[in-house]
């Protein structure tokens, strides 16, 4: 009974974290060692996927370190969260080659999208990632001299490494508003390049896709962007002075 329950809980975690994960434990358990079938059947579904998915209404974004738009980290690619609906997949793209127009050498990257499958399937911690119509942009960072810098973020996944600004939230144990002090205090002191994140708002904004933006209100003041679809997420949900935020 024990040993079931500890694969029943390896499945579940994975599925989880990777959607798919799951099913890759439960395939390596009809071999002798399923801890060591598990990462090579777990590849070959995560690269079926990819040729599968696009039948369900959803594709990948680009996973390579190549182009004007790219994923912030192969993490995301790794655990099947970059996957979004067509429409959001273009928005994505036709951002991207803006910001280059606008500011050649800009690489614009995407944090979480969605899974590959099943609509209501959440991808956790958020709250609203369940759809493909989701999508994290990492900021637009720059060094201490107002320097752009590339491709490069306060933190390693582009998740909590965030800007300095002011906050009307309370402290509450209860919500998803987390600080990370601890992390951010390691963190290289880059500060938002808002040239660029204001021309990224404003172009978001505009655009007719656009349904919603969740975005710190400090963040798009310092910007000089207004726009009824820029909103602030609420002091319980997750912290967005670290990304933007982009919903159909």
């Amino acid at each position: 009974m024990a040993k079931v329950i500890w694969h029943g809980l390896i499945v579940v975690l994975l599925t989880v974290v990777t959607q798919i994960g799951g099913i890759a434990w439960l395939v390596g358990l009809w071999f002798r060692r399923p801890f060591l079938w598990f990462l090579p059947i777990y590849v070959v579904l995560t690269i079926a996927v990819g040729f599968i998915v696009p039948v369900f209404g959803r594709v990948p974004l680009p996973c390579s370190a190549d182009g004007a738009l790219q994923s912030q980290s192969y993490l995301y690619c790794a655990l099947n969260r970059h996957y979004v609906t067509p429409e959001m997949y273009d928005l994505a793209t036709d951002l991207s080659d803006h910001m280059e127009q606008k500011f050649p050498g800009t690489i614009t990257q995407t944090l979480d999208g969605g899974f590959p499958f099943v609509t209501g399937f959440p991808l956790l911690p958020h709250l609203s990632h369940d759809d493909g119509e989701k999508l994290d942009f990492a900021f637009y960072w720059a060094d201490e001299n107002g320097e752009y810098l590339p491709g490069v973020n306060r933190s390693l996944i582009g998740y909590w490494g965030y800007a300095k600004g002011p906050t009307e939230c309370p402290v509450r144990w209860s919500d998803l508003r987390w600080d990370f002090p601890v992390l951010n205090a390691r963190w290289p002191a880059y500060e938002v390049e808002y040239q660029r994140l204001s021309v990224a708002l404003r172009y978001l904004a505009e655009d007719v896709r656009t349904g919603k933006i969740l975005v710190e209100p400090y963040l798009s003041e310092r910007a000089g962007v207004s726009h009824d679809k820029i909103r602030f997420q609420g002091c319980r949900a997750a912290r967005h002075d670290d990304h933007i935020h982009v919903q159909l």
